[in-house]
């Protein structure tokens, strides 16, 4: 797999750190850059991994992560450019950044990818929507996919997709948490302890997505097989559908795309 610099060592730092490991490489073929010299010495203890500068890290690396916040994107390709290898692939899952700002930011002919990532990650189920730029090639997105899917699922998009997919991926776990949010509220409003609220929320969304991920039925389907004709379920429906809380999703997830746009000027 050869030598891999992670550039940020943030959460989404380190849960990068933790998929490349599941993948299978070791610890001595690992650097981080992280200019929190405490979390840097943190990581270096936890993972027994190397420390370095930007520019250091890149030295001889053949796959570069970079997780930095967006606005910081440009500096380090500043730092790095210079010293990222011919052949080296750099993966990018800053938001919003654009293929073209990579690529003008490194020597011509580097392969790069966009990738937007999610929360969940943290915990072996995220989803990476990538988008590969011009010079990168099918077998260097299986490279990275192989790598990434240790952290969750893995999906190439057109870079004009990626605000829909920041929109819907991205952003979602938000969405989810928000709707567990208010069915825990509504489970204690009805008599319940929030622990058990909580309890009963949690499991109720995991088994529901499980369901949706291994079911052939669309999501309609699997609504209405729960929707008995005047039954509680078809209450609560009835009172979502009176309040529009279909219609106020789409909107939110299309005004998270538009805001995407924004942030990417698109």
């Amino acid at each position: 797999m050869g030598r891999i610099a992670i550039l940020g060592g943030g959460v989404m730092g380190e849960t990068l750190l933790t998929t490349v490991f599941a993948a299978g490489c070791e610890p001595a073929d690992v650097v981080v850059a992280e200019k929190d010299a405490a979390r840097a010495q943190s990581l270096e203890a936890k993972y027994g991994i190397a420390v370095a500068s930007s520019t250091d890290a890149v030295v001889g690396a053949d796959l570069v992560l970079i997780v930095v916040k967006p606005q910081d994107v440009p500096g380090v390709l500043d730092q790095v450019g210079p010293a990222v290898e011919p052949g080296a692939v750099v993966v990018s899952f800053a938001a919003g950044v654009r293929l073209a700002t990579l690529e003008a930011g490194l020597p011509r002919g580097v392969a790069v990818l966009r990738v937007m990532p999610n929360t969940p990650a943290v915990v072996g189920e995220g989803m990476f929507g990538a988008s590969p730029g011009s010079a990168c090639s099918d077998d260097q997105v299986g490279l990275v996919a192989g790598i990434l899917s240790n952290g969750g699922k893995f999906l190439v998009v057109d870079e004009a997709l990626q605000d829909a997919l920041t929109a819907v991926s991205g952003s979602g776990p938000a969405y989810v948490f928000y709707l567990a949010e208010a069915m825990i509220a509504g489970g204690v409003q009805s008599g319940l302890d929030e622990a058990t609220a909580r309890e009963l929320t949690t499991q109720t969304i995991l088994g529901a997505a499980k369901l949706l991920s291994e079911s052939a039925e669309d999501a309609a389907e699997l609504r209405r097989r729960v929707t008995s004709p005047n039954g509680t379920t078809a209450a609560a429906i009835a009172a979502f559908d009176e309040r529009d809380v279909k219609g106020s999703i789409v909107a939110g997830v299309g005004a998270a795309a538009k805001r995407s746009a924004e942030l990417s000027g698109t």
